[in-house]
This record gives structure tokens, sequence and C-alpha cells, in this order.
């Protein structure tokens, strides 16, 4: 029950921030729009910053939520890997789009508020890279010493996708980009699959033919 509360108070919390602006909403808006006295709401947060902070962390558990399916699931490594790539590219579009529900929407274009959701989101997102990656050099799947160097990589190469969809004009950019996400899962899955582990898939595919 405390937790269902506390969950209802953050989602309408969100839902007034995208209608009337954080700097609009009261504790009194909050307080009205989930049916809850003001008592109740000081139970769980001390202020509308604590609110507004946890409305954050929400959403950056919205952002990873998909890819930490993946890597806890049963797929062997390469393919967690390859659906961490597509998911993280993915985000960058949720980020970038502006539609409702989106989280550009979420803060009507305050960028510095979008920055902080990406930021505590990528946190999360490195940890379950480095899981992914340490399980496939575990079981011998990922060459060790280009998943030592995949984390920066990526870092870079979705920091630089990134902006340049926020600064570039996205509609005229979109053959580019989704050419740029092919080109990047390619390439990283082709270099971190070890040279002995594409050799035994060929067999077996060979083996599954004959």
């Amino acid at each position: 029950m405390v937790l269902k509360t506390r969950e209802k108070l953050i989602d309408v919390a969100r839902q007034l921030f995208v209608h009337k602006g954080v700097e609009n909403t009261t504790m009194n808006d909050i307080a009205a729009a989930s049916d809850k006295g003001r008592r109740t709401i000081y139970t769980y947060f001390k202020n509308k910053l604590e609110i507004y902070n946890a409305v954050i962390e929400r959403e950056s558990e919205r952002q990873v939520e998909r890819i930490r399916l993946t890597a806890q699931s049963d797929l062997p490594p390469e393919e967690k890997l390859r659906q961490f790539l597509i998911g993280r590219f993915d985000t960058i579009d949720d980020v970038v789009a502006y539609h409702p529900g989106t989280i550009r929407s979420l803060f009507t274009l305050d960028f510095k508020r979008v920055e902080r959701i990406r930021r505590l989101a990528i946190v999360k997102e490195r940890e379950i890279l480095r899981e992914i990656l340490h399980e496939g050099v575990r079981k011998g799947i990922f060459s060790r010493s280009q998943a030592d160097r995949l984390e920066a990589m990526l870092a870079m190469v979705f920091q630089g996708a990134y902006y340049c969809m926020i600064k570039g004009n996205i509609e005229e950019g979109a053959a580019e980009i989704g050419s740029l996400r092919r080109d990047v899962i390619d390439f990283v899955m082709e270099s971190i699959v070890t040279p002995q582990h594409h050799t035994d898939k060929s067999e077996n595919n060979t083996n599954i033919k004959q």
C-alpha cells in the first residue's frame, strides 16, 4: 500500500509537470490531482524537489528497462549485446523525438532536465553493458581486448549520435542515422566476437544445411 501510494504520487506529479510545467506545479496541485491530502504527500516527500527528483529517477529507469530485461534474459551474449546496441539507439530517438509521452515533451524542451535524465540512465546502461561483456568474455565468445575498448568507444559514438540529432535536421538526416545504426552495430559485433566463435557458428550452419 505504501509503495502504491508513492508510485501514484510520482505518476500524478509527472503528468502535472508535462501539462503545467515544473515551476507552475504546486504541492496543492499534486494533492488535489491524486485525491490525497497534503499531509499524505508530506509523509512520502518533504517538498516538490523530492518529487521532481523521483520523477527524474523514474524516467531514467524507463530508459534502461528494455536493455536490462535483455541482459537478464537467457539469450546468448552476442544477441544480448546486439539488443543492447539497438535499445541504446532507440533511447536516443526517444530523447530527440517530440511527441506526447516522450522525455523531450515531459519538460517542455528543457534540455537541462533532459540531460539529467540521460546522465542517470547512462550510468545504469554502462553497468548493464559491463555485465554483458563480462559474460561474453567468460564464455569465450567475446575478445577480451576488444571488450576492454568497447565501453569508452560506444560512449563517444552514442554521445556523438545524440548531439548530431539534437543539433541537426532530424528528418533530412533520417537515412544517415539509420545507416549509422546498422554500421555501428555490425562493426561492433564483427569486431568483438572471437574468430573461433565465428568459425564454430559457420561449421554449425554448414552441418545443419547438410
